[in-house]
């Protein structure tokens, strides 16, 4: 496994190779806790009114709510998906619900824009969130204009990832070549596929103190083979492949 850092991992190694990103078509982003760091804690926000929708549903306090919340996350990809399959919610009441967050804590990161206006090819959002959720969170980091088109659960018909069925609907609408692709997420597991289908894989961790906090099983798979680099700096790594694709270019 390649690592590569724009900020300490505590894994890094010293003379890591970025050539492969020269051959890069397409770039696929995750939304929450990706495109914008984990410490923003807006997932927070999400987290809480998903476990009060569940409380509400299910007649049960926080506690539980919070136990069968998580249960489903894990095992369904999202609660949502959770919900649909063991108690028949339709999906529109849940999305509007859990996503009528407070957005300012996302704050404009122009060394981030700037880097993502730059890459060469197309830019995609790819997302378990809804598409409202995606667009307020890229007009809060200054990003809207540089994506190609956003990947929501909805297009996904409501199959989050990691399912690799929803891979293989987001490439077929998008028409991207896997192999000419990278994809950049926040948790190991939905880079499985991608890595099988050819995609370069970049896992992006949480800053170092707040790895402190992050459930353990959210941290599982960051020294899996399936995942080309690392990084706890998106917009750092980000111009360190540009200045490789502008050295050889």
């Amino acid at each position: 496994m390649s690592h590569s850092g724009g900020g300490s991992t505590g894994r890094d190694r010293p003379g890591r190779d970025l050539a492969p990103f020269l051959a890069v078509e397409a770039w696929v982003f995750d939304l929450d806790n990706t495109l914008y760091p984990r410490h923003t804690n807006l997932f927070a926000q999400v987290d809480q009114r998903i476990r009060e929708y569940v409380g509400r549903l299910l007649a049960v306090g926080p506690e539980e709510a919070h136990r069968v919340q998580k249960d489903y996350y894990r095992r369904y990809g999202t609660t949502l998906r959770g919900l649909m399959e063991e108690h028949g919610i339709t999906p529109d009441d849940f999305l509007a619900y859990v996503h009528d967050i407070d957005h300012s804590p996302v704050e404009a990161d122009p060394v981030l824009a700037a880097a993502i206006r730059r890459l060469p090819g197309r830019k995609f959002i790819f997302t378990n969130g809804s598409r409202a959720h995606a667009e307020k969170v890229a007009e809060r980091l200054g990003i809207t204009d540089h994506f190609d088109d956003i990947f929501d659960i909805v297009r996904s018909e409501l199959l989050p990832k990691p399912n690799r069925a929803t891979y293989d609907r987001f490439i077929g609408e998008t028409g991207i070549a896997p192999q000419r692709a990278a994809m950049f997420e926040d948790l190991a597991r939905n880079l499985e596929v991608p890595a099988a289908l050819g995609m370069k894989t970049v896992l992006v961790l949480p800053s170092p103190g707040i790895r402190e906090v992050v459930e353990d099983w959210e941290m599982e798979g960051s020294d899996a083979p399936h995942i080309d680099y690392l990084t706890d700096d998106l917009g750092g790594f980000l111009g360190e492949v540009l200045g490789e694709i502008g050295k050889r270019g």
